[in-house]
């Protein structure tokens, strides 16, 4: 395994970075916040079993094919003279004929080996999870083109972190594109590097650094739509998958920081029909100017209107359709891939109730693994494709934690 030279660590104890996290409105995946005193010697298992994570409920069998984009309009100061700013993306669509292509893992061995070793886990390296994708299968085509959503995932995160969502969308026939923002993310290019999160201020990672690579996303989701690759190394695409996208309906949503580069990148790009912020703390710099006129639904946990004077400044500017809910009982972590994985940790490790509720809070994981299946695609399917359900009419007793704010 080669680590880039210009990633680092940040030398900080896990709870004082969970703490400097959520005090600076960032994200804490995972790794970070399981990287604390609880995590003893693994229970022992002899089978040494995956963590799982829960199937999509959508009819459709999903694919999916890493892309390496360059953006050559932006020189990366970082990585020196010369170099331009680089992204690993993938991409995620209904696919066919699944079965003889490989199953995708949740963070590729080397990456995964480099996240769990930052959180002092390295021994659930064997145990990380699978997702139902396949890689490389051809596209489901129906002569309709696919509605395209973009992720953008959270501080010292990475673009696996939400694939929950991501799976439940493309088994509903969405094209998902998610974003490994450069040095802020863990990730792997085609020629080997491993790239681990640099210190904060160490590299151009402001929530308008990640909306200037969603909007450059957006770009290369127009080539793929016209019927060009935008691999940098033109790598081969699965059969059906040039011109399968329908660049005029795109929607995007982040997670913390990724929801606040949401924002920003619907304000600058009028490409962009809807958003969704997952608990996004909508601290801007510069700070927000002007109005939003588009759809944007806030899924809110601790970064609250009440609490956070950004959001709920954000929220006065929304022209558009609007809608902000919130779990009872979930925590900055649990609009994600960590309501389904924290669960399995905590028995590994042999964490109490309480030590579990400490990182993910009180809402139920089941239901909150259904909400944020449930939500994401009705927001989507409201906007992007015209099917209006009753879900986000208001409260439902499918999910009774969640509350709708005026």
């Amino acid at each position: 395994m080669t680590t880039t030279t210009f990633t680092g660590r940040t030398g900080m104890t896990r709870r004082h970075m969970m703490g400097a996290a959520l005090a600076a409105g960032v994200a804490v995946p995972l790794a970070r916040v399981a990287g604390s005193a609880w995590a003893g010697p693994v229970v022992a298992d002899a089978a040494a079993r995956r963590l799982t994570l829960p199937a999509p409920r959508g009819p459709y069998p999903v694919g999916t094919v890493p892309l390496h984009l360059v953006d050559r309009s932006r020189p990366d100061p970082v990585a020196g003279p010369g170099h331009f700013r680089e992204l690993m993306t993938t991409i995620w669509y209904p696919a066919r004929n699944v079965r003889r292509y490989p199953v995708a893992p949740w963070m590729p061995a080397d990456v995964l080996q480099a996240f769990l070793a930052d959180a002092e886990l390295s021994d659930l390296a064997s145990r990380g999870p699978l997702t139902v994708g396949r890689v490389g299968a051809p596209v489901r085509r129906t002569g309709r083109r696919l509605p395209v959503v973009v992720f953008s995932h959270g501080a010292h995160s990475h673009q696996g972190d939400h694939t929950i969502m991501v799976q439940e969308l493309a088994s509903h026939g969405y094209a998902v594109v998610t974003v490994a923002h450069q040095y802020d993310t863990y990730t792997q290019f085609p020629d080997g590097r491993i790239a681990v999160p640099l210190q904060d201020g160490q590299a151009p990672t402001l929530p308008g650094d990640f909306a200037a690579d969603l909007r450059f996303v957006l770009d290369c989701v127009e080539q793929l739509a016209a019927g060009r690759n935008p691999d940098a190394g033109r790598r081969r695409l699965p059969t059906g998958l040039l011109g399968s996208f329908d660049a005029r309906r795109i929607g995007v949503f982040g997670w913390s920081k990724g929801g606040t580069a949401t924002a920003c990148a619907m304000l600058a790009d009028q490409r962009i029909r809807a958003g969704l912020s997952l608990d996004g703390p909508m601290q801007m710099r510069p700070p927000l100017a002007g109005d939003l006129d588009r759809p944007f639904m806030m899924m809110s946990a601790e970064f609250t209107r009440e609490s956070v004077p950004a959001v709920a400044a954000f929220w006065s500017h929304l022209r558009g359709r609007r809608l902000n809910i919130e779990a009872r009982g979930a925590a900055h972590v649990s609009y994600g891939d960590n309501e389904a994985l924290f669960p399995q940790v905590a028995k590994l490790y042999g964490w109490s109730e309480q030590q579990l509720q400490d990182v993910i809070g009180t809402l139920d994981p089941e239901q909150a693994v259904q909400i944020q299946q449930a939500y994401p695609l009705a927001f989507f399917d409201e906007q992007l494709r015209h099917r209006r359900g009753h879900l986000l009419d208001g409260p439902s007793p499918a999910f009774p934690a969640v509350t709708f704010l005026p």
